[in-house]
């Protein structure tokens, strides 16, 4: 035939024969094994189990995979610890009616391990939900394992993340090492009941992420937690019949979804795109630092709206200031005056709680290990302070939960800019005064300030008065100088056009030209530096005798010199011509400002468009997305905003085995080049604070503002116009 034949389509065709011969397509018996290249597939062909290999490995394993999807999306690995090395691997029921992995020499890679008593009518089916069940006869009610209760990374329709504390037994998700090695990787996700239940990721069995916890609609940590995200979850909690479990089963049959807990540690929603026949990344748990457990230590704050996103709660200062100062906040805060409680105690003389009060922080995400009292809103308050041996610290108030207090130290505490409850922090009364105190000050500063900005604008409006009159008597000597020496030629009418300078006014300016002003020679004449009345400092260039140009010649230059316009072309003020004196008055320039002004800011741009370049492997004069009609750095930009700036990176990157070991360096670069292509000039970063970035020697980077040419791609005629400065000549007035 001459065409090649899909894989999906010979399964299709496998399937058509086996239907025909009666065989069942779900089911693997003691007398039915699979081999490398055979499937089963469930009654609804939405998965199948076989073997496959991952991109960049040759390594066989035997897993569940999304059966119509064209994309390889594997839902569940049997060998992920121990893969085969060829295709001579086998998955059949052993002889202790195990389900079991074995290589072309019969050792058993993976199994099922559980204790079977009828081997021989052992039979494991796939089912619609995707759940492989070992089971003796078709009672479906006697399973001896199913893959539900063993997953991978993925959590799918119908099945249950619990924690049986009863039984001791946990089913939780397993991150891949890698995008391509599915063996067990360092994060795992599960249910944890605590003394409220929460969903949690570990790393390396230490707490990485928490949910806050679940007050029967939903948790109440997560931002971008609501109850309609929630339609078609079930979380079972605190009931003591049952384990704490969570699962979910949508009643739109059309949407495929399913979850995952990548080998970064990011639980992510994935949503099947027809159109773009591709997988959507959405809804990351955790999407800023802030989510991190514990960022910020005992008793501190992470806000991801501020700079640094550490800080102490009130009433409290850094444990370690110089570790504190390097970024590191780990070590938390203490507090700088103990609680009027802690100080009666210590002295024998009682409770004294009347003394502490508690200040009201609102939208939080609250601390870590709530204990919990079902008592209602209006005496939590009285609840938290009559405890005793100023036990409670903190509390907070849920509908759905009750009274939520803390002792000992907060922990993961983290304000949100939407959502999350109010929590109230024990404080003692003089670190409350202290609040009211500032307000004072505050307000006192402002009076103030009102009364100075008044007094100011006054003499400004004396000392503009005053300017109005100066420039009146200007243009009045204007128009005399302009009718005395050159009348109303072709040339006189062009340099009525222009600003004229009274010669004796520059001469004032110059010291009458004194040799201690002079900036240097040219051509044209020597240049003066020079100060008007108003304090202004200008550049002086005076036509010399010896030079050979007339009033022709000085009147063209005056005429294009002013007609250019442009930030980094040093500005024309005026000129003055009286008899024989013909000069041009410019704005003065220190010295080495050009080449800076030029070199300050629009290398700085093309740097950050290329830094973009080279992470997402596209030009920028060759982007263009038929979507949002945008540009890359525009593409970035939005990216960027909704918290998916991964989006951007090359897939060669992403699928890259440095990629784990280098995912922050690529972050940074990203972060960077968006700093560098600001829109406004004065918004990005120098070249040496660039490359002090780069070495990570500017830890805390500030955040960036929409970047310029971000609504229509950007063409080769813009980027050659915006730099096209670097090949102008230009005088610099400041002398060398």
């Amino acid at each position: 035939m001459g065409k090649t034949i899909s894989c999906s389509v010979l399964l299709a065709l496998v399937s058509c024969f086996l239907l025909q011969f009666g065989a069942a397509l779900d089911t693997i018996t003691p007398s039915k094994s699979i081999k490398d290249t055979e499937v089963i597939i469930s009654q609804n062909g939405v998965f199948r189990l076989g073997f496959f290999s991952l991109a960049n490995s040759s390594n066989r394993y035997v897993g569940i995979l999304y059966h119509q999807i064209p994309v390889q999306t594997v839902v569940w690995v049997a060998n992920r610890n121990r893969p085969l090395k060829d295709s001579s691997g086998i998955l059949n029921i052993s002889d202790d009616g195990n389900l079991a992995v074995l290589n072309g020499k019969n050792e058993i890679l993976w199994s099922s391990n559980v204790n079977n008593t009828a081997p021989s009518t052992t039979t494991a089916q796939l089912r619609d939900s995707g759940n492989l069940v070992l089971s003796n006869g078709d009672d479906a009610g006697s399973s001896l394992w199913e893959s539900f209760e063993d997953p991978s990374t993925a959590f799918i329709e119908t099945m249950e993340i619990s924690t049986d504390v009863k039984k001791g037994r946990k089913v939780e998700l397993k991150s891949w090492k890698s995008i391509d090695d599915p063996s067990d990787g360092n994060f795992s996700l599960g249910i944890e009941p605590f003394n409220i239940t929460e969903l949690v990721i570990r790393n390396n069995n230490q707490l990485y992420f928490r949910s806050g916890p679940w007050n029967g609609n939903i948790f109440i940590g997560l931002i971008l937690m609501y109850t309609d995200y929630l339609d078609g979850f079930e979380v079972v909690a605190d009931n003591p019949q049952q384990p704490d479990s969570m699962t979910y089963e949508f009643s739109n049959e059309s949407m495929l979804i399913y979850y995952e807990l990548d080998s970064q540690g990011k639980f992510v929603e994935r949503e099947w795109d027809m159109g773009k026949g591709e997988w959507s990344k959405n809804y990351p748990v955790i999407q800023i630092d802030c989510d991190v457990y514990g960022k910020c230590g005992a008793f501190g704050i992470c806000d991801s709206t501020k700079e640094p996103i550490c800080s102490c709660l009130k009433g409290f200062k850094p444990r370690n200031i110089e570790e504190w100062s390097r970024g590191n906040w780990s070590s938390g805060c203490i507090r700088t005056t103990l609680l009027q409680c802690e100080r009666d105690n210590n002295n024998g003389s009682g409770a004294g709680q009347g003394d502490d009060g508690f200040l009201e922080m609102k939208m939080m995400k609250v601390p870590a290990f709530p204990a919990r009292s079902s008592i209602i809103n209006g005496e939590c308050k009285d609840q938290c302070m009559n405890m005793k041996n100023c036990s409670c610290v903190a509390y907070a108030y849920d509908s759905g939960i009750g009274c939520m207090m803390w002792s000992g130290d907060l922990i993961d505490v983290q304000k949100f800019s939407t959502g999350g409850v109010d929590l109230y922090i024990r404080l003692p009364s003089s670190e409350l005064d202290k609040g009211k105190s500032s307000k004072i000050i505050v307000i006192t500063t402002v009076i103030a300030g009102i009364v100075v900005i008044t007094i100011s604008a006054l003499f400004l409006w004396r000392r503009m008065a005053k300017h109005k009159g100066r420039n009146k008597k200007r243009k009045q000597i204007k128009h005399q100088f302009c009718s005395e020496n050159i009348g109303e030629n072709s040339i006189g009418v062009k340099l009525q056009q222009l600003p004229i300078i009274n010669f004796e006014e520059i001469a004032t300016a110059t010291n009458n030209f004194n040799h201690a002003k002079k900036l240097g020679q040219g051509g044209f004449g020597p240049v003066y530096r020079g100060t008007l009345d108003d304090g202004k400092e200008i550049a002086v260039k005076r036509l010399s005798k010896a030079s050979g140009q007339g009033l022709e010649e000085f009147m063209n230059e005056v005429v294009v010199i002013s007609k250019l316009q442009h930030r980094n072309l040093v500005r024309l003020l005026g000129c003055c011509v009286e008899g024989e004196e013909k000069i041009l008055v410019y704005e003065y320039m220190p010295n080495k400002s050009l080449d800076t002004f030029l070199f300050e800011k629009s290398n700085v741009f093309s740097f950050g468009v290329l830094l973009l370049e080279v992470v997402s492997g596209r030009r920028n004069t060759r982007f263009y997305n038929d979507q949002y009609a945008l540009s890359l750095l525009g593409y970035a930009w939005k990216l960027w905003r909704e918290g998916d700036i991964w989006g951007i990176v090359d897939k060669v990157i992403l699928e890259s085995e440095s990629y784990s070991k280098n995912e922050k360096e690529i972050w940074r670069c990203i972060h960077i080049g968006l700093l560098c292509v600001q829109e406004f000039a004065k918004d990005r970063p120098t070249m040496p604070t660039v490359v002090s970035m780069l070495n990570s020697e500017i830890s805390n980077l500030s955040t960036p503002k929409q970047p310029a040419f971000t609504q229509t791609p950007l063409t080769t005629q813009d980027v050659e116009d915006g730099f096209s400065l670097n090949y102008v000549t230009l005088t610099d007035f400041g002398g060398r």
